[in-house]
């Protein structure tokens, strides 16, 4: 169930009636030092015909750019338009909720906002969201990060989420949706998703924003399949230093020569049992192929989408998710424990977070 897409989770327990239509839903404020921007940027690969619809014949890519700013005064990103709110809500069937609900979300991010630090000083984290899901369900994560001084990509795949919007104003659906049942898809959707991956850091990097970044300081990290395949972009392309899989089955393992470089697994305690037959047994088979750092961590009370935006959205909107933790202390363990790692890796700070339990957070539960 853990490759489903997020929004589905939102039909898992309805028990609870939607909020009233005037409750505007929001996003945690970051708990960095540093205001937050965001920029909105388009890439076209004109290498490759669209691997999901090849009578296109270029691979065309939104992204999301947050960052640490001068400022945090000015207008804040949208999290979703009317359209895609609706396209992304409309299959759930939940009584009560608007289809637009998503287009009112209130976000901490500023447009455009003047960016903060020196040049090539930021340390990059690309962000892989889930099947069919839309690169903003992951932004409470991308600003957070971004407080604490990194520069956080998140991307949109197109034809495979439920609505993309590009500049020109026209909308992609899920093309490969169509297919996700053929024989080696799972194959080809990693294929796509590392090229995609390296394509975006070739492109941002060539980017007036490239000059922000610190090329040598790259992390990648993802929810669900978005998680699941970060060794598979690690392993296509070495820039990736440290990756981390949020809640994500793996549907494509670790060769049997192993990946050398730092590891996360973060996942739900509460459906897993060591060694026996489930939702995290690829999770230990890879385990095996990880040669160097590791870490494995699970977070008991949560669901598949606790460790997304869903969790305290879901919350806000009366829409039980069957999760039996608070979903803002969910999202504070997964800040945490995602900002903890990347700072061991990329700044080399050593965190003691991931060393051992840590009394501050019994719910974490170290596997390896």
């Amino acid at each position: 169930m853990r490759t489903l897409a997020v929004a589905t989770a939102l039909t898992l327990a309805l028990s609870a009636s939607p909020a009233s239509a005037a409750t505007t839903p929001y996003l945690p404020r970051p708990t960095g030092h540093s205001p937050v921007g965001v920029t909105t940027l388009s890439f076209v690969d004109k290498s490759r015909p669209d691997p999901w619809v090849p009578s296109v014949p270029y691979r065309e890519l939104m992204a999301s750019l947050f960052y640490p700013a001068t400022s945090g005064g000015g207008p804040k990103k949208q999290y979703m338009t009317p359209l895609e709110s609706e396209r992304n809500l409309e299959r759930q069937n939940i009584p009560g909720l608007p289809l637009d609900v998503f287009s009112t979300v209130r976000t901490n991010a500023v447009v455009d906002a003047r960016p903060a630090g020196r040049w090539h000083s930021l340390p990059l984290v690309v962000l892989s969201p889930g099947w069919t899901q839309p690169r903003v369900t992951l932004t409470a994560l991308a600003e957070d990060l971004a407080s604490r001084g990194y520069a956080v990509v998140a991307i949109d795949h197109t034809y495979e989420n439920r609505a993309t919007t590009f500049p020109d104003g026209h909308v992609t659906g899920c093309a490969a949706c169509e297919v996700d049942d053929q024989p080696g898809f799972w194959e080809k959707f990693a294929r796509v998703r590392s090229k995609d991956t390296s394509f975006v850091l070739d492109s941002l990097l060539a980017s007036k924003w490239g000059a922000l970044i610190d090329p040598q300081r790259i992390g990648m990290t993802g929810h669900s399949a978005g998680g699941a395949i970060t060794t598979q972009a690690m392993l296509a392309d070495p820039r990736i230093r440290a990756g981390a899989d949020l809640d994500g089955s793996v549907h494509v393992p670790i060769p049997a020569s192993g990946l050398s470089r730092p590891f996360l697994f973060v996942g739900s305690m509460d459906n897993y049992t060591p060694g026996a037959p489930g939702p995290y047994d690829d999770w230990e088979t890879d385990w095996t192929h990880l040669t160097g750092w590791k870490r494995w961590i699970m977070v008991s009370g949560t669901v598949h989408a606790s460790f997304t935006d869903l969790g305290v959205l879901a919350e806000q909107l009366g829409v039980d998710l069957g999760d039996s933790i608070d979903p803002y202390r969910a999202l504070t363990i997964t800040r945490n424990y995602v900002s903890a790692f990347f700072d061991q890796h990329l700044r080399c700070r050593p965190q003691p977070l991931l060393a051992a339990p840590s009394p501050a957070y019994p719910e974490v539960t170290f596997i390896g």
